[in-house]
This record gives C-alpha cells, structure tokens and sequence, in this order.
C-alpha cells in the first residue's frame, strides 16, 4: 500500500472525520491519523456521552414529577450513577464503531499513533508527516479496528488538515488531579456520586454538568466570573435561565471567581472572590473546572514549519488554509466559536476548496447556532439584542413566552421564552434566543431562515403545524410587528 495521499486529516473527530468522508466522495486518496479513538472528545468524552447523562437526568425528573401528569408510581426513584454511566458510555461505544465503519465505508485510511509534521509542502513535492507511537492508550476495544488500519512509519500528501481539537483550559494552582479536581472527563465517569459539588464555570460544559449533578441529587454551587451565566448568550434569555436553574436547586454566584483551593482527603475548599472584593470559603466533595479549552497545537511541528498561531490556536483563512503551503486547519484548534457542528463544516468547506469545487465559500460564523442542554434549554443564532444595537441596527425585538402555547402546556413545560430580532430598515432576521423545553432542536428553524436570508414577511407568511412548539417561533416574530395572534 502506497504510502502517499492527497489529503492526510489529523485527528478523528466530528471535524476530521467528516472531513475525509468529504474528500473521499470527492475523489481523493485520502487517510486519517488518531492516536486514541474514533469520534474525538466529541463523540467519546463530550457532546454524545453528555447528553445520555443529561437523558437519565430528564427521565429522572419526570418519574419524581410523575403525579403532574396524573401517574403514580409505587417507590422512591432514584438514580444508579454506575447504570447511568454505563448507558452514556455503551452510546459512545457504539457511535464509536460507526465510525470506524464509514472509514471502511468510504475507503479511508485509519493510521495509528501521534502524527508530525516534518516537512511542508513545496514545489509540487507533498508534505511529510511521520506518525509514532500514540502516547495515549487507544479506547477498547476498537470494535474491531478496521482493516484498513496502518501504523507507525512515514507519510506523504500533498495537503494535510490539523483537526486536533482542544482539551480543558487549566488554571494554574487549580490543576485537575482526576480525584478532588475534575475536568469533564472525570465528570463523565465518577465512580461514586458524590454529595456536593462545586462547578467553577458556567459555560455550557459548567451548565451542563451542573444541570446534570443537580438532578440526581447532588447539592450543587456554580461560580462564574462574568455578570451573567453563560455570557455568551442574549442577557435576557441567561437571566430566565438562571432563575429556573435556581428554582431547581442549582446555587449560583456571579461576578466571582476561585482565587484559591485547598484540598483534604476527601473533600475541597475553594476560596471564592466577588466583585466587591469578599471572600467566601465552600466546601465540597469535587470540584468541576469548566473554564474554557485550548487547542492542541503542542507536538506537530507547526513551529518547525512556521505555522502561524495566535492564543494557542493556528490562524487560518475563510478556507482552513494556513500560511504554510499545503498545512490547513479546522475545528477548536482552529479557534472559536469550539463547536463540533463549525468544525464539521468548516472541514467540509477547507477540502471542497482543495478539490476544487466551484461555489465554495468561506463559512459565516454568525449563522452558527449554540446550544446548552441543561434544563432549562438554552439556544442561539445570531446576534444578541446588545451586540445588534452596538453594531448600530435599529431593531424590532419579538418575545413570546411559552405559557402562551398549547403544546407547551400539554407537555407541562410552560416556562420559557422564544425571542426575535430584526434588523428594523430591512426586515431581516439578525438573530434568534430561546430558552425552554426542546429549543435546541427549534433554533435550527431559524438558522436556516437566517441562511435563506428570510425577510420578517416570509416568516409571517409561513404555515406551521397545530399544536408544536415551533408556532411560537412564528408567535415571537408576530410579535416584533406588533401582529401576535395568541398573546
């Protein structure tokens, strides 16, 4: 087997993987380095796994809640931590193996081990990457590992995609230890459930787990040092949020940050500092550190290259290309918004470029949605109703609140509120908030309005389905013109 290609992807997650079955539907010889399991922290430690603890979390609710809806169930109901994470992580294993079949699906080949770069690409001439022996141990099993699966040795392609991703951020003096000190790796799997918890973040990583513990039982304490819980969201759907995660039990402080951690054998105290310069001590059984992440740019001889970084992640164009010939980058390593979804088309828009597909253009970053899914749900495309009046719109702002909806009240989830934002002249969509029940499947109604350039009188013109959630996203927009119908 020839160990040259057109295009060598390294690393297997949501963006690298997608990406070589990309190039290879395009015609491609293409091959993928991992050097510890198929799907990345994604598939295997982030975005799946989570969502199947924050599923038994859900279901759990609804059991304790089950007289709300006219049941009655005989017993306490309780959560199994080690059967809860043993379901969330059978979804991973099995997500896992498929992968590795669209690999052999697609005709890509899987190298084994840690990839670097040692030569660029010059001259015609392709680049060269020498993959050793992985320093991670591989995830068991490989389900089995494909049969196109190659080692250590030599490799040449004429274009090669970093899509390393990125690990959890660290605070000096504050340092995970994988007992006390958790990342979300450790949240994934605890072996015991503990009793408290304090969550230093509150991000979506910080919400989530934090919405998690809380729902099982644990006495949870978020710390965040901006104004507002998950800052990156419109002020007015984080502050609905937060009152009902408080509702829920969740103890929130903001403005605030851990100056310092002191650690005995079986429990933390954190030294948490607002704003105003007052100090107070929490202690807890384990404490999540959710503070950001950082690409994983160490190790691949981009410096020897003289790939350009810039605050630990590579700077690329509006096509993944760096200013290396031949050496691109895509998803978190490649710098924000760190979302899996930006990394899949990001990687699709870097190797359609490659292969020279015509039309190709570089991706919008303000049409991709985020979502939190802590309960209650949080989504968002698009531009906040602070960042659209300092970027000088004047704008038409549409709400509707779910307690105004049918389905939402035949659910029992009446708490929450869809909100519009228009661009006043034009009529156009700048940006969609939600917070509430299943809005993270509801937000994608809008990115693609937005995608489509949909004017405020499409939307209004557009028939949607008796009884759903989704009218109120047409409510919201009625209501930005002064047109609301059930409100």
């Amino acid at each position: 087997m020839s160990n040259t290609y057109d295009v060598i992807i390294i690393g297997s997650g949501p963006g690298g993987y997608v990406t070589a079955v990309r190039s290879a539907q395009l015609g491609l010889k293409t091959a993928i380095v991992e050097r510890e399991h198929l799907g990345g922290i994604c598939l295997n430690w982030g975005c799946i796994p989570t969502k199947a603890l924050l599923r038994s979390a859900e279901i759990l609710h609804f059991a304790e809640h089950a007289d709300s809806y006219g049941l009655k169930l005989e017993g306490k109901v309780s959560a199994d931590i080690n059967a809860v994470v043993q379901r969330s992580r059978g979804v991973s294993g099995r997500l896992n193996a498929g992968i590795g079949f669209l690999m052999k699906k697609n005709k890509v080949d899987v190298i084994w081990g840690e990839a670097q770069l040692t030569k660029a690409a010059k001259g015609g001439a392709p680049a060269e990457i020498v993959v050793g022996k992985s320093s991670k141990k591989p995830m068991e099993p490989q389900h089995p590992a494909p049969k196109n699966t190659l080692g250590e040795g030599t490799y040449k392609a004429k274009h090669v995609i970093v899509a390393t991703g990125a690990r959890p951020r660290v605070i000096p003096g504050i340092e995970p230890d994988g007992k006390l000190i958790w990342t979300y790796f450790e949240a994934m799997v605890p072996p015991e459930q503990p009793k408290s918890m304090l969550v230093m973040g509150s991000g979506a990583i910080g919400i989530e787990f934090a919405s998690f513990y809380n729902a099982i039982g644990v006495d949870v304490t978020v710390v965040e040092m901006m104004s507002t819980v998950m800052p990156v969201e419109d002020a007015e759907i984080s502050g609905l949020a937060r009152k009902a995660l408080e509702r829920s039990g969740l103890k929130i402080i903001t403005d605030a940050k851990v100056s310092k951690v002191e650690k005995s054998a079986n429990a933390v105290t954190a030294h948490v500092e607002t704003k105003d310069g007052k100090t107070q001590a929490i202690t807890a059984d384990r404490l999540i550190s959710a503070v950001g992440v950082q690409g994983n740019i160490e190790n691949l001889g981009l410096e020897t290259l003289g790939v350009k970084t810039d605050r630990g992640c590579i700077v690329i164009d509006g096509y993944g290309k760096t200013n290396v010939e031949g050496v691109y980058a895509i998803g978190d390593v490649a710098g924000p918004p760190m979302l899996a979804h930006k990394a899949e088309h990001e990687g699709v828009i870097c190797v359609e470029k490659i292969a020279g597909v015509p039309g190709v253009h570089p991706m919008d970053k303000n049409k991709i949605p985020g979502c939190t899914y802590c309960d209650p749900q949080v989504a968002s495309v698009g531009l906040t109703e602070a960042r659209a009046k300092e970027a000088g719109y004047d704008i038409r702002v549409g709400r509707f609140q779910f307690g105004a909806n049918g389905k939402a009240i035949a659910l029992g989830e009446d708490k929450g509120l869809i909100k519009t934002i228009f661009d006043k002249k034009t009529g156009e969509l700048l940006g969609a908030h939600m917070v509430g029940a299943e809005v993270t499947e509801l937000i994608q109604g809008f990115v693609v309005a937005m995608n489509l350039e949909t004017t405020e009188e499409e939307l209004m013109h557009s028939v949607f389905p008796h009884p759903t959630l989704s009218e109120m996203m047409k409510e919201s927009v009625l209501d930005a013109y002064g047109r609301a119908l059930n409100a």
